[in-house]
Order: C-alpha cells, then structure tokens, then sequence
C-alpha cells in the first residue's frame, strides 16, 4: 500500500521488496541465533567469535570485487555474489537435522567453513549493490527510497526475531534452529528473484590501483584532519564488535537463559538503535556530531559498567540485562548515523572515495579481528561450552576503558557547523556489509564528455 500511494517510488518496488527477504536472510546468518546455534554445537568461545567475526573480517574483499565490475557490471556480480551464498548456508541447515546437541569437531569446523564462504560471497555482491541502487533509483525519490529501505528490512529484522523465538518455546531446539535456517534460505532465494527483475546500469570505470597504492599511506599516517578520526573509529569498532556475540553466548552457555530470552534482548537492541536515531535525528545538523560520538561512547561505557554489576551480582541480571542491550543498540545506532554525517563534513566531495573506504575496510576488518582474538582468552577450561568468568569481567573492564578514551579522543577531532549531506542515506543500521557497500566509491560511472559551448546568439 505504501508504494501504490507513491507512483515516484513504486517502480522501483523490487529493490525494497529485495531489502525486506534479504534481512530474512543475514538475521539468521550472521546475528544472534547463528551464535546460539554455535553454542548448541558445543562450539568454543573462539570458534563463536570466528563465525561471528567472518562478516566483518572478509568486508574488504569489496574492495578488491570492484576490479570485477567493468567486466561483469553491476547486477551479474551482485546476483554472482548474493546467489552463491544461499548454497553454504545449506550446512548448518544439515547440521541442525543430524546433531541433537554438542557435536563432533569435524561438524563446527564444517559451520566455520560453511560461513567464511557465505561471508565471502556476500561480500562480493555487496560491492556492487549498493552503488547499483544509488545509480539506479532517481535523486528526487532516493532518500524516500532508503527511509523505506531500513524500514523494510527491520520489520523483517524484528519479525524474523519474534518467529525465531516462537520456534524455540514451541519447538524442540534442533527442529527450531532447522526452521530458522529454512527461514534464511528462503528470504535469500526471494531476495534473489526481487533482484533479477531490477535493471542493470552502466558498466564502471575504476580507479586505477597506482592512485590506490601511492595515495593510502597519506591518508593512513600523514597528518590531516581524517587521521584522527579514522584510528578514533577503529579503536571504536575494536571495543564494541564483541559485546553482542559474547553477550548472547555467556547469557545462553553459562548463565543457563532460554534462547526465547535471549531473542527478546536482542529486539530490544534493535529498539535502541531506532530509538537513538530518532533522539538525534532533528539535532544532528543544530549540534553537530562530535556531541553525539561523546554519547555514544558513554552508552558503551554504562552498558561495560552494566555487565560487570551482574557478572557480580547475578540478581540483578533479569533486570537490568533489557536496559543494558537496549543502551547497546542507542549506542551503536547514534554512532553509525553520526559517522556518515562527520565523513561527509570530513572529506571534500572530489577526493571521499578513496578515504571512506578505506575508513570501511580498516574498521570492519579490526572490529572483526576484536572477537577472535578475545575468543582466543575467553574460552573456558572445561568440556562444555562456557566463558571464563574471570576473563569476561576484565573484558567489560577493557571495554569500560576503551569506551572512555574513546571519549576523551573526541577532543581531538576538527568539526564545521551547518547543514551537511551525507554521504548515501540509509544502509547504516542493517548490518556492516550494506554500511560498507554504501562507502564503496572506487567503482565510478564512466564521466560524461562536458557538453560543447553554446555559440552566443547573433543578432
């Protein structure tokens, strides 16, 4: 209904139809319940982390799939990408019908495989798409477009959350967890089909790798305003990346929830990233983002503070475990809304692309070393799995003091005042490879010839 009232938008219904099945698709695959089904397998806290941590660590594989694009363009490689994947996920499908509880080595290693290729081949589709539907949607409808975008793909989001934790209080676990992954696969073979009925655009010309070779270590280490804020993001995604996946994984493996619990807490985070984007949407341009970073880093701070009270005062879990993951998700939301606006204020329009992707691949991929590497000190001595406990507080204390340099590292950063556009609207609250994928500029449209003069008129 909401597209037939809009004829501007309506013809291109397919792509938002895709953004609703596909987060069918990675809400499985790539949030919560995969890292509850790790734990159902008996998975250890770095073979969690490595799963969850896949997504992150293989977005800048985007980077280097744009050298693809003036061979396949925009859609083949996006339906390469997106269609490859589905494939893998038929594993923990497999896995789900065969193990009724811990399993075999020989099974978890199957899922971490299963998923670094799932996460590869999505992030080959991602580099294409995002700069396909930008191309492709009108600028006089495209900020209505990506509104209707996120507000397509969290409903699916959130829904496919409350099924998932129907199955679990009505279902057997293996059955649920074979449920939510049928679940998966479908919206990833809809999103698909939504996706073949979308038109192609013109092939790209790409930036050549000696531009890309000579100009990164200036914007890596010479001084400039961009330095700052880049190691400032990263040490950002470096503190917070493993909060959601150990969070979920203690509160299943060792303080003993439900799954049906666990479900709840995490729409809760998605409450707060749209509560925290509401709050400071009609403030962001009267104060600038720098007022927002501080908030956010102070919400990671009070959730750190947070998760140490009820690691040591286990009463207090079921009432303060809803507030602390509904902090978690302001947190984050204020944070990603504001990054896009401080790049665009950063960066002049003629020299962004380079500098915000590697801004992408450098956050993503370190924040998506974070939880491995904890994994590595986290995991328990014992059979089953579980955290160690003495090892998880001082990982909330590393996270309190992260989240409090990170606020007096605002300090460092240079802000103008005024109205600024962002970069692309929307993609920023779904999942890392749409945000990445919506930093991918390296792929332009070939430039148009300048038009010839207009000889003056003779009289």
């Amino acid at each position: 209904m909401m597209l037939k009232n809009d004829p501007e938008l309506y013809p291109y219904r397919h792509g938002l139809f895709f953004a609703f099945f596909n987060a069918l698709n990675w809400q499985v695959a790539t949030g919560a319940p995969t890292v509850l089904f790790m734990e159902y397998l008996g998975a250890n806290s770095f073979q969690t982390g490595l799963v969850y941590g896949w997504t992150l660590l293989l977005t800048p594989v985007q980077v280097f799939a744009t050298l693809l694009l003036p061979r396949l363009g925009f859609k083949r490689l996006t339906l390469a990408g997106w269609g490859a994947r589905s494939w893998f996920l038929l594993v923990p499908l497999g896995l789900s019908v065969i193990a009724s509880g811990p399993a075999s080595p020989a099974m978890i290693y199957a899922m971490v495989g299963a998923m670094f290729f799932y996460s590869f081949s999505r992030s080959m589709g991602a580099a294409a798409i995002t700069t396909w539907l930008q191309a492709l949607v009108p600028g006089s409808v495209r900020g209505r477009y990506w509104a209707s975008d996120q507000i397509m793909g969290g409903v699916a989001a959130v829904g496919t959350l409350i099924v998932c934790a129907g199955m679990f209080a009505f279902m057997p676990a293996r059955w649920a967890f074979f449920g939510q992954y049928v679940i998966s696969i479908t919206g990833a073979y809809l999103a698909l089909q939504c996706l073949r009925r979308l038109p192609d655009i013109e092939r790209p010309v790409v930036m050549g790798w000696e531009k890309i070779r000579s100009d990164t270590p200036r914007h890596l280490f010479a001084r400039s305003p961009f330095r700052p804020y880049l190691w400032l993001a990263v040490l950002f995604y470096v503190v917070t990346t493993p909060i959601a996946p150990f969070g979920a994984y203690f509160l299943k493996a060792t303080a003993g929830l439900s799954v049906v619990n666990i479900m709840v807490y995490t729409m809760l985070q998605y409450v707060g990233v749209i509560t925290g984007n509401w709050f400071m949407r009609s403030r962001l341009d009267r104060t600038g983002a720098k007022p927002f970073f501080r908030l956010s880093f102070l919400l990671f701070a009070v959730v750190a503070v947070g998760w140490l009270v009820c690691l040591q005062w286990n009463l207090v879990t079921p009432w303060l475990m809803p507030v602390l993951f509904l902090l978690l998700g302001a947190g984050t939301g204020i944070f990603t809304a504001a990054n896009v606006s401080y790049l665009a204020d950063l960066l002049p329009e003629h020299d962004r692309a380079l500098p915000v992707s590697l801004h992408g691949a450098l956050t993503w991929f370190l924040g998506g070393l974070s939880p491995v590497i904890w994994g590595v000190f986290l995991k328990s001595g014992g059979v089953a799995p579980a955290l160690d406990l003495t090892t998880f507080r001082w990982f909330f204390v590393a996270t309190l003091v992260g989240s409090l340099v990170l606020v007096a590292g605002v300090s460092l950063l240079k802000e103008k005042r005024g109205r600024i556009e962002p970069i692309l609207e929307g993609s920023w609250l779904l999942g890392p490879l749409r945000a990445m994928g919506s930093l991918i500029n390296l792929a332009e449209p070939p430039r148009q010839p300048p038009a010839p003069p207009v000889e003056p008129e003779k009289r």
